[in-house]
């Protein structure tokens, strides 16, 4: 039976995401190759120091995706606009799961660098709070009762968790943490570099290119959103039928 005649009239999937999604497989490629074949060798840690791309590259995306919680959620209260409660759902998932790859690489680059898996210095510690944050936001969408209801909690609890975000950012420079290196400047006022040309090059691609990742995602989360909406619709439109 054709969706039209049984009045499921499902979203369709943007020939741009089609795009995104080859042009982000090319470039996956070029940052594998520069990662693991152009970039040199870190002198002390070797092959370990790999993992700093992909850290480094998943904390960006971690920020980038609550900060988009945190401004959907503003949206949300003052427009009341179910489309940007998706938008600031869908984008807080992606953010725990880039935060968990952070907390999983970064113990691994610990081991190597500092002799231990986990140490409670400042950035680890409100990197990890940032974790239960937002996995706590999810739990409130996710608990039973009315949407607006849940929307209306959760946009208020993105807003206040996005605070940590910035906290993240800072721990290294507000309590001169000696473990964690600041790349982009040595020193508190950000003058100075921290890392060479060719790993600089290899690093900001990768920025790049994860950013695009968290695009796609965000573009296929939303579509999901969409579509459980309109199979929920579809559902109370069979069920009133029922009832009559």
């Amino acid at each position: 039976m054709k969706e039209k005649e049984i009045g499921l009239l499902l979203p369709k999937q943007s020939t741009m995401h089609r795009f995104l999604v080859w042009i982000l497989i090319i470039l996956m490629s070029v940052a594998l190759y520069l990662v693991f074949i152009w970039s040199p060798i870190e002198k002390v840690m070797g092959n370990v120091q790999k993992i700093f791309y992909f850290h480094v590259g998943s904390a960006w995306v971690a920020f980038l995706a609550f900060g988009v919680v945190f401004v959907y959620s503003i949206l949300f209260l003052m427009k009341r606009k179910r489309s940007y409660d998706m938008i600031a759902g869908t984008s807080a998932e992606i953010g725990v799961l880039f935060t968990a790859i952070v907390l999983t690489t970064g113990p691994i680059w610990g081991r190597s660098a500092w002799n231990t898996w986990w140490t409670w210095e400042p950035r680890l510690t409100t990197t990890l709070i940032l974790f239960f944050l937002y996995l706590a936001y999810i739990f409130i969408r996710r608990m039973d009762g009315a949407w607006e209801k849940k929307a209306r909690l959760a946009a208020v609890f993105g807003i206040i968790s996005f605070i940590d975000v910035p906290i993240v950012f800072m721990a290294i420079r507000w309590w001169n943490s000696k473990l964690h290196p600041i790349v982009f400047g040595d020193s508190p006022n950000q003058s100075g570099g921290g890392i060479e040309g060719e790993m600089l090059v290899t690093l900001l691609f990768c920025l790049g290119v994860i950013t695009l990742l968290y695009i796609v995602l965000l573009q296929k989360g939303i579509y999901i959103e969409k579509t459980k909406l309109a199979v929920e619709n579809y559902k109370k439109h069979i069920q009133e039928k029922l009832m009559k």
